[in-house]
Protein backbone atom coordinates (compact mmCIF):
# COMPACT_ATOMS: atom_id res chain seq x y z
CA UNK A 1 0.00 0.00 0.00
CA UNK A 2 1.11 2.84 -0.74
CA UNK A 3 2.15 6.02 1.63
CA UNK A 4 -0.93 8.37 2.31
CA UNK A 5 -0.05 12.10 3.30
CA UNK A 6 -1.85 13.66 6.02
CA UNK A 7 -2.15 17.23 7.22
CA UNK A 8 -4.51 18.30 10.31
CA UNK A 9 -4.49 22.18 10.84
CA UNK A 10 -4.46 23.54 14.56
CA UNK A 11 -8.02 25.46 15.90
CA UNK A 12 -8.47 28.74 16.69
CA UNK A 13 -11.01 29.71 18.89
CA UNK A 14 -12.72 32.69 17.70
CA UNK A 15 -15.18 32.77 20.46
CA UNK A 16 -16.46 30.33 23.38
CA UNK A 17 -13.80 29.22 25.27
CA UNK A 18 -14.02 26.83 27.83
CA UNK A 19 -17.32 26.18 27.16
CA UNK A 20 -17.00 22.68 25.56
CA UNK A 21 -16.07 21.44 29.02
CA UNK A 22 -18.70 23.55 30.66
CA UNK A 23 -21.93 22.65 28.18
CA UNK A 24 -20.79 18.64 29.27
CA UNK A 25 -22.10 19.42 32.90
CA UNK A 26 -25.42 19.56 31.61
CA UNK A 27 -25.22 15.62 31.92
CA UNK A 28 -25.65 15.83 35.46
CA UNK A 29 -27.30 19.43 36.05
CA UNK A 30 -29.90 20.66 33.30
CA UNK A 31 -29.28 24.46 34.94
CA UNK A 32 -26.22 24.33 33.33
CA UNK A 33 -26.26 25.94 29.38
CA UNK A 34 -25.31 24.24 26.58
CA UNK A 35 -22.08 25.52 25.31
CA UNK A 36 -21.28 27.12 22.25
CA UNK A 37 -18.49 28.06 20.70
CA UNK A 38 -16.91 29.21 16.80
CA UNK A 39 -13.87 27.84 15.66
CA UNK A 40 -11.78 28.25 12.68
CA UNK A 41 -8.77 25.79 11.34
CA UNK A 42 -5.57 27.78 11.19
CA UNK A 43 -2.93 27.82 8.14
CA UNK A 44 -0.86 26.63 9.88
CA UNK A 45 -0.97 22.47 11.05
CA UNK A 46 0.75 19.25 11.01
CA UNK A 47 2.13 17.15 8.09
CA UNK A 48 2.49 13.42 7.88
CA UNK A 49 2.56 10.50 5.92
CA UNK A 50 1.83 7.05 6.81
CA UNK A 51 1.60 3.51 6.08
CA UNK A 52 0.66 -0.15 7.31
CA UNK A 53 2.56 -1.85 9.41
CA UNK A 54 3.33 -5.58 10.02
CA UNK A 55 3.13 -5.02 14.16
CA UNK A 56 2.92 -2.52 16.46
CA UNK A 57 2.55 1.41 16.53
CA UNK A 58 5.87 2.89 15.29
CA UNK A 59 6.20 6.78 14.95
CA UNK A 60 8.35 9.76 14.54
CA UNK A 61 7.79 13.01 15.28
CA UNK A 62 9.13 16.82 15.16
CA UNK A 63 10.20 17.54 18.61
CA UNK A 64 9.76 21.07 19.94
CA UNK A 65 13.68 22.09 19.26
CA UNK A 66 12.64 21.49 15.67
CA UNK A 67 14.61 18.23 15.39
CA UNK A 68 12.99 15.20 14.25
CA UNK A 69 12.71 11.97 16.85
CA UNK A 70 14.04 8.78 15.99
CA UNK A 71 11.42 5.83 15.40
CA UNK A 72 9.56 5.16 18.55
CA UNK A 73 7.89 1.50 18.99
CA UNK A 74 5.47 0.30 20.65
CA UNK A 75 3.69 -2.67 20.72
CA UNK A 76 0.12 -3.59 19.85
CA UNK A 77 -1.13 -3.84 23.46
CA UNK A 78 -3.67 -0.91 24.59
CA UNK A 79 -2.33 -1.41 28.16
CA UNK A 80 1.49 -1.02 27.32
CA UNK A 81 -0.02 2.16 25.18
CA UNK A 82 -2.04 3.39 28.19
CA UNK A 83 1.24 4.20 29.99
CA UNK A 84 2.90 5.58 27.90
CA UNK A 85 -0.19 8.17 27.42
CA UNK A 86 -0.22 8.45 31.37
CA UNK A 87 3.53 8.83 31.86
CA UNK A 88 3.90 13.09 30.25
CA UNK A 89 6.56 11.76 27.77
CA UNK A 90 6.10 14.08 24.18
CA UNK A 91 4.56 10.81 22.77
CA UNK A 92 1.85 10.44 25.50
CA UNK A 93 -0.81 12.31 22.99
CA UNK A 94 -0.17 9.90 20.10
CA UNK A 95 -0.43 6.70 22.38
CA UNK A 96 -3.02 7.72 23.74
CA UNK A 97 -5.15 7.70 20.74
CA UNK A 98 -3.26 4.73 19.49
CA UNK A 99 -4.81 2.68 22.50
CA UNK A 100 -7.95 4.16 22.01
CA UNK A 101 -8.26 2.82 18.52
CA UNK A 102 -6.50 -0.74 19.45
CA UNK A 103 -9.05 -1.12 22.02
CA UNK A 104 -12.14 -0.80 19.56
CA UNK A 105 -10.08 -2.33 16.74
CA UNK A 106 -7.70 -4.64 18.23
CA UNK A 107 -3.95 -5.97 16.25
CA UNK A 108 -3.46 -2.77 13.79
CA UNK A 109 -0.35 -1.84 12.60
CA UNK A 110 0.42 1.78 11.60
CA UNK A 111 3.57 3.50 11.11
CA UNK A 112 3.26 7.30 10.92
CA UNK A 113 6.08 9.65 10.24
CA UNK A 114 5.79 13.34 11.23
CA UNK A 115 7.18 15.28 8.58
CA UNK A 116 6.74 18.49 9.22
CA UNK A 117 5.19 21.24 12.01
CA UNK A 118 4.82 24.80 11.90
CA UNK A 119 1.79 25.44 14.45
CA UNK A 120 2.95 26.39 17.43
CA UNK A 121 3.08 24.41 20.81
CA UNK A 122 1.36 24.99 23.99
CA UNK A 123 0.13 28.86 22.63
CA UNK A 124 -4.17 27.90 22.56
CA UNK A 125 -3.80 26.78 19.05
CA UNK A 126 -5.00 22.81 19.93
CA UNK A 127 -1.12 21.64 19.10
CA UNK A 128 -2.15 18.35 21.07
CA UNK A 129 -5.28 17.77 19.15
CA UNK A 130 -4.44 17.99 16.11
CA UNK A 131 -1.71 15.35 16.88
CA UNK A 132 -4.31 13.42 18.19
CA UNK A 133 -6.65 13.84 15.23
CA UNK A 134 -3.16 13.13 12.90
CA UNK A 135 -3.19 9.62 14.36
CA UNK A 136 -6.87 9.08 14.33
CA UNK A 137 -7.67 9.65 10.96
CA UNK A 138 -3.81 7.72 9.87
CA UNK A 139 -5.58 4.88 11.16
CA UNK A 140 -8.83 5.20 9.95
CA UNK A 141 -7.23 5.68 6.30
CA UNK A 142 -4.64 3.08 6.17
CA UNK A 143 -6.71 0.92 7.55
CA UNK A 144 -10.38 1.44 6.14
CA UNK A 145 -12.19 2.02 9.31
CA UNK A 146 -14.56 4.37 7.52
CA UNK A 147 -15.03 6.73 10.40
CA UNK A 148 -16.94 9.88 9.79
CA UNK A 149 -15.18 13.37 11.35
CA UNK A 150 -16.89 13.33 14.33
CA UNK A 151 -16.09 9.45 15.10
CA UNK A 152 -12.30 10.79 14.84
CA UNK A 153 -12.82 13.68 17.09
CA UNK A 154 -14.32 11.40 19.60
CA UNK A 155 -11.55 8.70 19.27
CA UNK A 156 -8.80 11.62 19.33
CA UNK A 157 -10.64 13.12 22.48
CA UNK A 158 -10.53 9.94 24.38
CA UNK A 159 -6.86 9.53 23.30
CA UNK A 160 -6.39 13.08 24.76
CA UNK A 161 -8.18 12.79 27.97
CA UNK A 162 -5.68 9.08 28.34
CA UNK A 163 -2.88 11.66 28.93
CA UNK A 164 -4.47 13.43 31.92
CA UNK A 165 -5.76 16.62 29.86
CA UNK A 166 -8.78 18.13 31.22
CA UNK A 167 -9.67 19.26 27.91
CA UNK A 168 -13.09 19.44 26.13
CA UNK A 169 -14.25 18.60 22.69
CA UNK A 170 -13.58 21.93 21.36
CA UNK A 171 -9.91 21.04 20.77
CA UNK A 172 -10.29 18.39 18.51
CA UNK A 173 -12.95 20.39 16.29
CA UNK A 174 -9.52 20.98 13.90
CA UNK A 175 -10.58 17.89 12.62
CA UNK A 176 -12.75 19.79 10.36
CA UNK A 177 -9.96 22.00 8.90
CA UNK A 178 -9.97 25.23 8.06
CA UNK A 179 -13.46 26.33 7.91
CA UNK A 180 -15.17 28.32 10.28
CA UNK A 181 -17.87 26.24 12.48
CA UNK A 182 -20.53 26.79 15.12
CA UNK A 183 -20.43 23.90 17.86
CA UNK A 184 -22.39 23.12 20.35
CA UNK A 185 -22.01 21.21 23.13
CA UNK A 186 -24.78 19.62 25.27
CA UNK A 187 -23.63 17.04 27.94
CA UNK A 188 -22.02 14.16 25.74
CA UNK A 189 -23.22 15.41 22.38
CA UNK A 190 -21.91 17.97 20.43
CA UNK A 191 -23.85 19.62 16.78
CA UNK A 192 -21.45 21.13 14.39
CA UNK A 193 -23.32 23.70 12.16
CA UNK A 194 -20.89 24.77 9.26
CA UNK A 195 -20.61 28.98 9.05
CA UNK A 196 -19.78 31.14 5.57
CA UNK A 197 -19.11 34.57 5.39
CA UNK A 198 -19.41 36.68 2.36
CA UNK A 199 -16.55 38.57 2.34
CA UNK A 200 -12.56 37.45 3.64
CA UNK A 201 -11.72 38.33 7.29
CA UNK A 202 -8.20 39.22 8.32
CA UNK A 203 -7.27 37.78 11.35
CA UNK A 204 -3.83 37.62 13.06
CA UNK A 205 -2.51 35.38 15.55
CA UNK A 206 0.33 35.98 18.24
CA UNK A 207 2.19 33.73 19.48
CA UNK A 208 3.38 35.82 22.81
CA UNK A 209 6.18 34.29 23.16
CA UNK A 210 5.77 33.52 26.61
CA UNK A 211 4.55 30.62 28.63
CA UNK A 212 1.06 29.77 30.77
CA UNK A 213 0.01 26.53 32.47
CA UNK A 214 -3.23 25.31 30.25
CA UNK A 215 -3.48 22.40 33.14
CA UNK A 216 -3.49 24.63 36.17
CA UNK A 217 -6.18 26.77 34.08
CA UNK A 218 -8.74 24.22 33.48
CA UNK A 219 -8.14 22.50 36.89
CA UNK A 220 -8.98 25.85 38.70
CA UNK A 221 -11.77 26.69 36.64
CA UNK A 222 -13.70 23.27 36.43
CA UNK A 223 -13.18 23.50 40.75
CA UNK A 224 -14.85 26.75 40.38
CA UNK A 225 -18.27 25.82 37.78
CA UNK A 226 -18.48 22.66 39.84
CA UNK A 227 -18.73 24.69 42.76
CA UNK A 228 -21.60 26.70 41.47
CA UNK A 229 -19.72 29.78 41.06
CA UNK A 230 -22.47 32.05 39.62
CA UNK A 231 -20.03 34.28 37.59
CA UNK A 232 -18.34 31.60 35.87
CA UNK A 233 -21.74 30.38 34.82
CA UNK A 234 -22.85 33.18 34.00
CA UNK A 235 -19.91 33.77 31.60
CA UNK A 236 -19.84 30.46 29.75
CA UNK A 237 -23.88 30.66 29.72
CA UNK A 238 -25.99 33.56 28.74
CA UNK A 239 -23.04 35.72 28.02
CA UNK A 240 -21.44 33.36 25.67
CA UNK A 241 -24.60 31.90 23.70
CA UNK A 242 -24.91 36.33 23.12
CA UNK A 243 -21.56 36.92 21.92
CA UNK A 244 -21.47 33.77 19.78
CA UNK A 245 -25.36 34.19 18.75
CA UNK A 246 -24.03 38.12 17.64
CA UNK A 247 -20.78 36.61 16.03
CA UNK A 248 -22.34 34.08 13.79
CA UNK A 249 -24.11 36.78 12.15
CA UNK A 250 -21.03 38.73 11.83
CA UNK A 251 -19.19 36.33 9.91
CA UNK A 252 -21.66 35.31 7.68
CA UNK A 253 -22.54 39.14 6.91
CA UNK A 254 -18.55 39.59 6.50
CA UNK A 255 -18.45 43.04 9.06
CA UNK A 256 -15.09 42.50 10.73
CA UNK A 257 -15.55 45.70 12.70
CA UNK A 258 -18.83 43.94 14.67
CA UNK A 259 -16.51 41.27 15.06
CA UNK A 260 -13.73 43.25 16.60
CA UNK A 261 -16.45 44.87 18.87
CA UNK A 262 -17.95 41.72 19.89
CA UNK A 263 -13.76 40.11 20.57
CA UNK A 264 -13.17 42.72 22.96
CA UNK A 265 -16.42 42.14 24.35
CA UNK A 266 -15.39 38.81 25.22
CA UNK A 267 -11.90 39.56 26.75
CA UNK A 268 -13.56 41.98 28.98
CA UNK A 269 -16.35 39.46 30.35
CA UNK A 270 -13.73 36.90 30.41
CA UNK A 271 -11.62 39.42 32.22
CA UNK A 272 -14.30 40.26 34.72
CA UNK A 273 -15.88 37.11 35.54
CA UNK A 274 -13.57 34.83 34.69
CA UNK A 275 -9.93 35.41 35.39
CA UNK A 276 -10.57 35.80 39.04
CA UNK A 277 -10.87 32.20 39.63
CA UNK A 278 -7.06 31.68 38.51
CA UNK A 279 -5.56 34.83 38.71
CA UNK A 280 -1.94 33.10 38.77
CA UNK A 281 -2.82 32.24 34.87
CA UNK A 282 -5.35 34.80 33.83
CA UNK A 283 -4.08 37.75 35.39
CA UNK A 284 -2.25 37.64 31.61
CA UNK A 285 0.21 40.58 31.80
CA UNK A 286 1.78 39.87 28.66
CA UNK A 287 -1.26 39.24 27.24
CA UNK A 288 -3.48 42.65 28.01
CA UNK A 289 0.09 44.63 27.22
CA UNK A 290 -0.65 42.96 23.77
CA UNK A 291 -3.79 43.76 23.41
CA UNK A 292 -3.64 47.30 24.40
CA UNK A 293 -0.94 47.71 21.84
CA UNK A 294 -1.67 51.37 19.93
CA UNK A 295 -0.68 49.62 16.48
CA UNK A 296 -3.32 46.78 17.08
CA UNK A 297 -5.72 50.11 17.70
CA UNK A 298 -4.98 51.49 14.94
CA UNK A 299 -4.62 48.79 12.15
CA UNK A 300 -7.29 46.34 13.95
CA UNK A 301 -10.94 46.18 15.02
CA UNK A 302 -10.46 44.71 18.16
CA UNK A 303 -8.83 41.45 19.72
CA UNK A 304 -8.86 38.64 22.90
CA UNK A 305 -6.81 35.70 24.19
CA UNK A 306 -6.71 32.40 23.03
CA UNK A 307 -8.18 28.89 23.69
CA UNK A 308 -7.37 28.75 27.86
CA UNK A 309 -6.34 32.05 27.32
CA UNK A 310 -3.29 33.25 30.09
CA UNK A 311 0.09 34.31 28.47
CA UNK A 312 0.07 31.93 25.47
CA UNK A 313 -1.09 33.85 22.37
CA UNK A 314 -3.53 36.82 20.95
CA UNK A 315 -5.54 37.38 18.41
CA UNK A 316 -6.66 40.48 16.27
CA UNK A 317 -8.99 41.23 13.33
CA UNK A 318 -7.45 43.34 10.85
CA UNK A 319 -8.97 46.26 9.11
CA UNK A 320 -7.82 44.38 6.02
CA UNK A 321 -4.82 42.27 4.13
CA UNK A 322 -2.30 45.28 4.36
CA UNK A 323 -3.13 46.81 7.76
CA UNK A 324 -2.46 42.51 8.85
CA UNK A 325 1.32 42.99 7.13
CA UNK A 326 1.52 46.16 8.73
CA UNK A 327 0.74 45.25 12.50
CA UNK A 328 2.71 41.65 12.31
CA UNK A 329 5.62 43.42 10.84
CA UNK A 330 5.28 46.20 13.81
CA UNK A 331 4.49 43.47 16.38
CA UNK A 332 7.79 41.35 15.82
CA UNK A 333 10.18 43.94 15.51
CA UNK A 334 9.08 45.91 18.85
CA UNK A 335 8.16 43.32 20.49
CA UNK A 336 10.11 39.81 19.00
CA UNK A 337 6.70 38.06 18.83
CA UNK A 338 5.74 35.28 16.46
CA UNK A 339 2.91 36.19 14.00
CA UNK A 340 0.34 33.81 11.97
CA UNK A 341 -2.33 34.54 9.75
CA UNK A 342 -5.09 33.54 9.06
CA UNK A 343 -8.04 34.60 6.54
CA UNK A 344 -11.54 33.17 6.39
Amino acid sequence: MKKIDLFVPGRLCLFGEHSDWAGEHRKNDKTVMAGKCIIAGTDQGIYGSTESAENGFHITQILPDGSKSTVHSYPYSPEALRKIAESAVFDSYAAGTACTILEQYPDLGLRLEVSKRDLPLKKGLSSSAATCVLVARAFNLVHGLNLSIEEEMEVAYKGELLTGSLCGRMDQACAYGRNPVLLTFDGDEMTAEPLSNREPLYFLMVDLQAKKNTRRILEDLNASFSAGNGLIRKALGEENHRITAEACMAIERGDPEQLGKLMTEAQRVFDEMISPECPSELTAPILHEMLRNKAAGDLAWGGKGVGSQGDGAAQFICKGNSERRLLKDKLVRDHGVLCHDLTL
